[in-house]
């Protein structure tokens, strides 16, 4: 017999929480889990119990991601660190309607190139990306 186990990350995915609300459920006990390594596993019995529903039934929804990557030419150290400034409160001011996005972005100094990698669905990378476009015209 096969068990099935999940991830806080699966479980939180599945029920529409923050991978931090799944991890307070295991850790007060709430929902059942199983340490294996430095991640929890939940077994899909425990997730049923749990939630009162099938462990199949709660994926109702499709989701998509888009992973971007743009690389910025002669960009000096200074507006680098203006761009990743801003782009990390773009990110952080995201309209409550809107999945989070994340952000990353490496400067190399000897290329004088700024690297930003974008991840999230698919249109508020292109939001983002419409806001990163706008502040490399001005």
């Amino acid at each position: 017999m096969t068990v099935r186990m999940y991830s806080v990350d699966d479980v939180a995915d599945m029920l529409g929480l923050h991978v931090r609300t799944v991890r307070g459920y295991v850790r007060s006990g709430r929902l059942p889990a199983v340490r294996i390594g430095k991640q929890y596993r939940i077994s899909g019995e425990d997730l049923e119990t749990f939630t009162g529903q099938a462990a199949s039934a709660l994926r109702t929804e499709h989701r998509v991601e888009v992973t971007s990557i743009v690389d910025i030419d002669t960009v000096d150290r200074e507006t680098a660190d203006r761009l990743t400034a801003l782009l990390a409160r773009a990110t952080g001011d995201a309209r409550p309607d809107s999945e989070p996005l994340r952000v990353n972005t490496a400067y190399d100094a000897q290329r004088d190139r700024l690297k930003v990698v974008v991840l999230g669905a698919p249109r508020e990378v292109s939001r983002l990306l419409d806001y990163l476009e706008g502040l490399l015209a001005a």
